[in-house]
């Protein structure tokens, strides 16, 4: 078996791949809430 050092695995794949779950999710937040400011000015 292979030995393992610690911090030498590339996360450069991961990073990339959080930053965009976390932009998608801003965006998501961000619809969903101007949706929601949106029925309760169409509502009143």
């Amino acid at each position: 078996m292979a030995e393992h050092k610690h911090g030498s695995m590339d996360i450069r794949g991961h990073e990339k791949t959080f930053a965009g779950f976390i932009r998608t999710g801003t965006w998501v937040v961000g619809i969903a809430i101007a949706v929601l400011i949106f029925l309760a000015l169409a509502n009143s």
